[in-house]
């Protein structure tokens, strides 16, 4: 289970107080809409300190809204966050040999614990190199490829999904017909907020626009580059 405080209380003095269990301005908090969801899998976020200090990150609003979830920030971390008793450790991270995650699974199995990396993708990758024991874990990877509604960050690949998207679309998957849409109502809300503060204009201007003409370019790049 998650160890978040779980009051919305200021975090202290200073010209923009902030929630201390969103982490967002008090004005701001997302709080009403994080929901508070049961999950047989349990989700292990591993989040690099950048990221963490970032202030769209939203692994945080992932392990807020579920029971049995934890996120923790380093760069190192102990095995023994991701060896528990009665689950089976599997990495959701791409690769050639990933596992695309399929709905359902055998009830009579043990429950999966899914280690998402939280940073870039060098970050991601780092995190690899110095925990062989965490790379070693089977992979697993989504299907599809559904197009991020994380409209105001941009990410390398048109396709990259949120940290809360990817988490809730495994737990789609290894939990169906169950839905976990409800884990991105913050996120949802996160997203709508950041478009009304930047006006309309803006956002068509450095988001829209931007990520249009990087799907072109990636589209026309030559494979391998």
């Amino acid at each position: 289970m998650h160890t978040f405080p779980v009051a919305c209380n200021s975090a202290g003095a200073g010209p923009r107080p902030a929630c201390e269990r969103c982490r967002r301005p008090l004005a701001h908090c997302l709080c009403r809409w994080i929901p508070s969801l049961d999950s047989r899998t349990r989700i292990l976020v591993l989040q690099h300190p950048d990221e963490a200090r970032h202030a769209l990150n939203t692994a945080r609003l992932a392990a807020l809204g579920l029971r049995n979830a934890s996120l923790h920030v380093g760069r190192r971390f102990d095995a023994a966050l991701w060896r528990v008793a009665g689950y089976r450790p599997c990495l959701l991270f791409p690769g050639d040999d990933a596992r695309v995650l399929s709905a359902g699974e055998p009830v009579a199995a043990p429950p999966r614990l899914l280690v998402v990396p939280d940073g870039t993708w060098r970050q991601a990758r780092r995190l690899l190199a110095e925990h062989p024991d965490l790379a070693a874990l089977p992979r697993v990877t989504l299907a599809g490829a559904s197009a991020t509604r994380y409209r105001v960050r941009h990410a390398d690949q048109p396709q990259a999904l949120s940290t809360i998207e990817a988490v809730a679309a495994a737990l789609d998957a290894l939990e169906a017909p169950r839905s976990f849409e409800a884990l991105l109502a913050p996120f949802e809300a996160l997203v709508a907020g950041q478009i009304a503060a930047m006006g309309q204009a803006r956002y068509e201007r450095d988001h829209v626009r931007r990520a249009g003409s990087r799907a072109a370019r990636h589209k026309n790049k030559p494979p391998g580059t």
